[in-house]
């Protein structure tokens, strides 16, 4: 679910006013757009780990109809929902369909920042840029067929391709926008919370902290095996931009004044589960460990991985693949062949290869090495399949260019194994603790009790928005990292 980047010139974007009149006539979505976001939203929910019901899910719904309501379009009409996804993300469908993330919430510090995310993701319903980018949609709608999905895989090195077949039952038809229709979401979203009686500050905070998480994640991402904070890899994410929203907030005449309830919504932060839920497994460094599931493995080095709600997608120089599982009847054969079938739609040939059966670490496999000509090349498809039992199998799917196999993925189908009862046990999640500063604490002595062991400090830092410099003050509000309870 990505937006596309785009290109625009500063002047055009400084130039254009942050209106706050008074508001316009409300009218109502198109009823194709409401119809196809309720049909999508069930799979939206079961994609990014379900949805957040409680308290914090109807807070974030006051905060997105509060912004709404000067969007021009009955507030009635928008839905926001917060989702329990590890991927920092916000987005939006075009019936007035908002989601944000409980990892994208985590960044933030207070309620204005969150108004102006909410308010951003309206606006681009508002203005109704899913109709000015309709017939692009269309073309990169994700489709079956392997060799127009591998395309970029040989081309500009190895992309989002499986991931993307993750979504071809869903089809989920996300905005994808413009760099002019997301800088006019900024503008919107700044006008949005401005009337909404926050501070539009928040808007350039949110931004800055968005690129301090990336700035972050890029000298860690070998070590936890990240992947860009999706937020930030999807909008256009840049000091310039930063810089463009912080003046379109001066424009308003009411930068520095207005809402930013930052206890309240600190307080909406105090348990959040932070990074990896373990009811869908976790990523640990190189290693990804399912606790309910009984199993681990590890990815090569370099390699990334992302964690989805019934997926794990690993991608690196030598290519990708997608750790999953599906029906199993008991036979590893058909179970392969199925897995295929669904990779390619059926309508592009698979040459076999190569086909075995092994064992690893006491596991019953087998697995397939398949090759496909494209429009550009010739790319190698592999399953690798796992009896877990004669009623449960996992397996490995990877692409790679022609020739190469299974490749460098060799040492992670060779590395599944089971844990013991005890190890699952020992998982633990992260989760967010709002920590009240008292005399004698430092920067140092907080970073000690975050739950990561490296950067620690740099964490810290990031997460709580303060400078390298900063001096703490007894009674000031922070949020640490900790080891939390499982629910």
């Amino acid at each position: 679910m990505r937006k596309t980047l785009f290109f625009l010139s500063a002047a055009a974007v400084v130039s254009a006013p942050v209106a706050l009149s008074a508001q316009t006539a409300v009218r109502n979505l198109p009823a194709r757009y409401v119809q196809e976001a309720q049909q999508q939203h069930p799979a939206v929910v079961q994609e990014f780990g379900g949805a957040d019901t409680g308290p914090r899910g109807a807070y974030v719904d006051s905060v997105g109809r509060r912004v709404a309501a000067y969007s021009g379009v009955n507030p009635g009409s928008y839905r926001f929902t917060t989702l329990n996804s590890a991927v920092e993300n916000a987005f939006a469908v075009p019936g007035g369909y908002v989601y944000i993330t409980r990892q994208l919430m985590g960044l933030m510090n207070d309620e204005a920042e969150l108004a102006f995310v909410l308010g951003h993701e309206t606006g681009h319903v508002a203005a109704n840029h899913a109709q000015a980018r309709e017939s692009a949609s269309q073309r990169n709608a994700i489709g079956g067929i392997l060799g127009a999905i591998l395309g970029s895989v040989i081309g500009g090195g190895i992309g989002n391709a499986i991931g993307q077949l993750a979504q071809t039952g869903s089809q989920l038809n996300t905005l994808k926008f413009s760099r002019a229709q997301e800088y006019d979401a900024d503008r919107l979203g700044i006008s949005y919370m401005t009337r909404a009686g926050y501070d539009p500050a928040g808007s350039s905070t949110m931004l800055a902290a968005l690129g301090r998480a990336t700035a972050l994640e890029a000298r860690v991402q070998g070590r936890d095996s990240r992947s860009t904070p999706e937020w930030a890899s999807t909008h256009p994410l840049s000091e310039n931009r930063v810089s463009q929203a912080n003046q379109m907030a001066r424009g308003t005449g009411r930068y520095g004044t207005g809402l930013h309830n930052r206890d309240q919504f600190l307080a909406q932060l105090e348990g959040v589960y932070v990074d990896d839920d373990p009811a869908q497994g976790m990523i640990e460094g190189r290693t990804f460990v399912h606790p309910d599931l009984r199993l681990a493995f590890t990815v090569p080095t370099g390699y990334l991985m992302q964690n989805g709600s019934d997926a794990v997608s690993i991608e690196g120089s030598g290519g990708q693949a997608q750790f999953k599982t599906g029906r199993f009847s008991g036979n590893l054969q058909a179970y392969i062949q199925q897995r295929l079938q669904e990779l390619t739609g059926g309508r592009t040939q698979v040459q076999i290869v190569d086909n075995n059966r092994t064992t690893v670490n006491g596991i019953p496999a087998e697995y397939v090495v398949g090759r496909a000509q494209t429009s550009n090349g010739i790319v190698d498809v592999s399953v690798f399949a796992y009896a877990f039992d004669q009623n449960t199998a996992y397996d490995f799917t990877m692409l790679t260019r022609g020739g190469q196999g299974i490749g460098q993925f060799a040492s992670m189908v060779n590395s599944l194994r089971r844990i013991s009862a005890q190890e699952a046990a020992a998982i633990r999640p992260r989760v967010i603790d709002v920590y009240t500063v008292r005399g004698g604490d430092t920067v140092q002595s907080l970073a000690g009790r975050m739950a990561y062991s490296n950067f620690q400090a740099e964490r810290f830092l990031s997460l709580n928005g303060l400078p390298a410099n900063a001096r703490l003050v007894p009674g000031q509000k922070v949020k640490l990292v900790v080891f939390g309870q499982r629910r």
